[in-house]
């Protein structure tokens, strides 16, 4: 299994192109054939004249190769376990290839693979040379024509990319069909799918005037949750037409839903194949999340078919160019589909949150890389948070700091120059700078750079002088790979709020004439510290910095607890207003975490309490903002905080927090229960979703208080919800509790839900992160039993999310048992996983890289399970190796 590092330096062009491939596919579950025929041409950009072909090719058995109609004997080409090496193509030539290869085989998913006795493909990053031999890089860019030869009763839809041509019966029990992609693609957006499956359709008219047939096919069964579907695929298609001025370009476009899927979805040219976890809703199977979930990810995957697709990828360190931009604009496109501005607000928030969980420690972690990384042992590796998601949050920045008008001349001006070909962030950053006319160099580090820039900002007042002195400096701790940090250029809109009412005031620098008008001025910070001395101002202000959370840092502002309380409830930016909320609840739960390290007993601080209070009553916040403004933050987000984290005590000092609130505003909460029912038909609307988030919140708090009647409700709710929203919800609360009531509701609920892998994921999570309580079976055991049962498979990556990780990453007081337990399960299955789907494995693999932030007694015991993986590193694929490597070698 051994795999040699990649350098980004190491780039080098392919000695060799390809411009047409027809591949003719004889399918069989046990052994399927294929037939390639690739029109090759010596590059000319290459400097290794003569260079002999080498095609990439893994778990592949070669019947013949044929170079312009001449079979070749054995000794004319080399064959090996990942490689078909052709000697002396030094001319334009059409070589034809004959290989087979076994989908039943494939636990790994990637190439073509058996789902429910369909066949699925999965080509992105290098599953394409598990299908035949091929320059399998993305700056190889053929048309293709595909032919598909399969039994009709097994296969009855035979689906491809581009175009479906022809169609017919063989009169032999078999049939055909031929689809042209007109679009010369890399080898990693070919697709193919096979199988039993039916369609929802829809004839679409376009922008242009063209008629474009949408199609969602899926499994019979998972028909009438594909509704939603169809109608994310339109809004998707339209909105890239009116904002970014982008039109489908084929003459259809079709989605496949499997339950066998690595990935959340895949953006193949015209053939989107998605995980059905991101696919399918309706209110039995999905929740108001799910519904925005499918909307996202739909727009997502469509998008791609011009960022990504039309305009590729020079090779896999540009990752980023695809999947940053493409996250930048589906968070922009589910921002305009909610239109109203407290539920952009609130997704704005969402996504920032999300950012903060997941990014932010990976960037202070052993796996720490830049956005656009140097090197790569394996690239399934680097689908990472800090490439999508931070990634987007860049491009965000980059459209803030341009005007949005700006941004979009650069961006128009990106994809004419690369449209058809294999771009790089430069060629991105240069469309930027030419549209805007100025220098982007020190904006180029934060592609460059690891790390999250920590900004430490200091205000003085001047009474004398009527002047507000704002002080800022950046630091970026080292990174693995990067011990010196260069100073990053950051937007930093700011505003200043009078003491008293919270209103706007004008935001003067010293140096000028005249105050501009109250509100938000952006300031730039290129430097490592810098001072701005504002005005004319009647008093001192209170400041509220980086609005909007325009860059990615870490603030860390000389705030007190009475000021944080003072923005919570007066700052006009939704998002710094939450941001105080946010902060000012970290504060409390870290000082119940000292309070029980210390021993010390310590009541919640009445300010806190009075803050929820305030917020929860304020009639000019929208049911959703309260929502998120009132929950508090994971496990996860408080360990984050701490010197050395003691999973045992953030989950008491959480626990702790949830049922002080619970019992301080036990009636307003239970107010809010019944003040924001959604009578009628259920709806996944924004203003409706948002009522159910406050009430189920409100809920929670009042069984975290352990008021009876907030028992007796979650029963009735558990009961008679319409939707799963409600339904899950109602499960999550009791089963996170004492109740006696728990096990019988759980029980009903698998009774229920057992035939239906969506809901059964969803209610594995819900046992793999419940809360242990006296007397009952440890978590790990349950987890143990659960993975014996016939609605679990260690061989579908949905389950393992859903049971296996979920422990692993959110039930943190479980997972770190002080007897490592835990850790020794891990390994367990990290091994086993290796053997099944090692890109599973390694991301199951991570759930120990921060080892060393953990108390002494726990992170010796990581670090053994670690080692015990590691002595094994003869047998692990080079996704699990580099992981493990970089997690016991990075001392971060």
């Amino acid at each position: 299994m051994a795999k040699t590092t990649i350098h980004r330096s190491d780039y080098r062009v392919p000695t060799h192109l390809i411009d047409t491939v027809k591949l003719e596919f004889d399918l069989d579950p046990e052994s399927t054939g294929v037939t390639n025929t690739m029109h090759v041409v010596p590059n000319p950009q290459s400097t290794e004249k003569g260079a002999p072909l080498v095609l990439n090719g893994e778990e592949l058995t070669l019947v013949s190769v044929t170079v312009n109609g001449r079979l070749l004997s054995e000794t004319e080409y080399d064959v090996s376990p990942t490689a078909l090496t052709i000697p002396n193509i030094v001319g334009e030539s059409t070589i034809s290839i004959v290989n087979r290869f076994s989908p039943v085989q494939n636990t790994a998913l990637s190439g073509i693979y058996v789902s429910g006795g369909n066949l699925m493909s999965q080509c992105e990053s290098e599953g394409f040379r598990r299908i035949t031999y091929f320059l399998d890089r993305p700056d190889v860019l053929a048309r293709y024509t595909v032919a598909i030869r399969a039994p009709k009763d097994l296969y009855p839809i035979l689906l491809s990319n581009g175009n479906r041509m022809e169609e017919k019966d063989l009169g032999d029990g078999r049939h055909y069909a031929l689809w042209v992609d007109p679009f010369p693609k890399p080898s990693y957006l070919f697709a193919l799918v096979a199988g039993k499956l039916v369609c929802r359709s829809e004839i679409f008219p376009l922008k242009d005037g063209r008629q474009a047939s949408l199609e969602i096919w899926v499994e019979p069964q998972d028909l009438e949750k594909t509704a939603h579907t169809l109608e994310s695929l339109k809004k998707s298609i339209r909105w890239d037409e009116e904002r970014w001025g982008l039109e489908l370009d084929l003459e259809g476009f079709r989605i496949v839903a499997t339950n066998d899927f690595n990935f959340g979805a895949m953006e193949n040219k015209g053939l989107n194949i998605f995980n059905a976890r991101c696919a399918l809703a309706n209110p039995k199977v999905a929740t108001d999340d799910d519904y925005l979930r499918v909307e996202s990810v739909v727009g997502h995957e469509y998008f791609h078919n011009w960022t990504g697709n039309r305009v590729t990828l020079r090779d896999w360190f540009q990752l980023a160019l695809k999947e940053g931009l493409t996250v930048f604009r589906d968070q922009e496109f589910s921002a305009d589909m909610l239109g109203e501005a407290s539920a952009r607000a609130v997704q704005r928030i969402k996504d920032v949150r999300f950012l903060r969980t997941n990014q932010f420690p990976e960037d202070a972690s052993p796996m720490a890389h830049p956005i656009r990384p140097e090197s790569y042992l394996d690239i399934n590796n680097f689908y990472t948070m800090t490439v999508y998601e931070k990634g987007a949050e860049v491009i965000r920045m980059l459209q803030t700091l341009l005007g949005r008008e700006t941004f979009r001349r650069g961006f128009d001006l990106y994809i004419a120059k690369n449209d058809g070909g294999a771009a790089t962030l430069e060629a991105f950053l240069e469309a930027m700078q030419e549209a805007a006319g100025r220098d982007l160099g020190q904006f180029a580090l934060w592609f460059s750079q690891a790390g999250t820039p920590r900004l430490k900002v200091e205000t003085r007042w001047d009474d004398v002088n009527h002047t507000f002195t704002l002080s800022a400096t950046q630091t970026t701790p080292a990174t693995p790979g990067q011990p010196i940090k260069r100073p990053f250029l950051i937007p930093f809109p700011v505003a200043l709020l009078d003491p008293t009412t919270g209103a706007e005031m004008p935001v003067q620098l010293i140096e000028e004439d005249e105050a501009p008008a109250p509100g938000t001025r952006m300031l730039e910070l290129r430097e490592t510290h810098h001072e701005w001395v504002f005005a004319g101002l009647p008093a001192c202000p209170v400041s509220s910095l980086n609005r909007g959370f325009a860059a990615p840092v870490i603030l860390e502002a000389d705030y007190d607890d009475a000021t944080l309380a003072f923005l919570a409830t007066r700052d006009g930016d939704p998002f710094n207003r939450w941001d105080a909320m946010n902060e000012l609840m970290l504060r409390t739960l870290h000082a119940q975490v000292r309070a029980k390290l210390t021993h010390e007993p310590k009541d919640v601080d009445p300010l806190f309490l009075n803050v929820v209070g305030e917020l929860l009553s304020a009639p000019d916040l929208s049911p959703a903002f309260k929502a998120v403004a009132l929950e508090l933050p994971s496990e996860r987000l408080v360990s984050e905080r701490e010197p050395l984290i003691d999973p045992q005590a953030v989950h008491y000092a959480r626990e702790y927090v949830r049922a002080a609130i619970g019992k301080r505003w036990i009636t307003k909460f239970l107010e809010t229960v019944d003040a924001n029912r959604t009578p009628g038909a259920y709806s996944p609307d924004p203003e409706s979703a948002g009522r159910r988030a406050l009430k189920n919140l409100a809920l929670g708090y009042a069984h975290a208080s352990g008021n009876p009647r907030a028992t007796i409700a979650l029963r009735d709710q558990f009961n008679t919800a319409d939707n799963l929203t409600d339904k899950l919800a109602a499960l999550q609360h009791m089963v996170n509790s004492q109740s006696p009531a728990k096990q019988d509701m759980a029980v009903e609920a698998l009774r229920e839900w057992y035939a239906e892998p969506l809901l059964i994921n969803k209610w594995l999570t819900i046992q793999a992160t419940a809360s242990l309580f006296p007397g009952e079976e440890p978590v790990l055991e349950r987890v143990r039993e659960l993975m014996q049962t016939n609605f679990f498979s260690i061989k579908n990556p949905n389950n393992v999310y859903a049971l296996l990780l979920a422990f692993f990453t959110q039930n943190a007081a479980e997972f770190h048992a002080v007897d490592g337990s835990g850790y020794r399960f891990w390994s367990e299955i990290v091994l086993e996983l290796n053997r099944i789907n090692p890109h599973v494995a390694a991301r199951v693999a991570r759930a120990l890289e921060n080892w060393r932030r953990y108390t002494p007694a726990l992170s010796r015991q990581m670090y053994d399970a670690l080692q015990f993986v590691y002595s094994r590193k003869d047998e692990l694929s080079p996704n699990v190796l580099e992981v493990i490597e970089k997690t016991l070698g990075n001392p971060v």
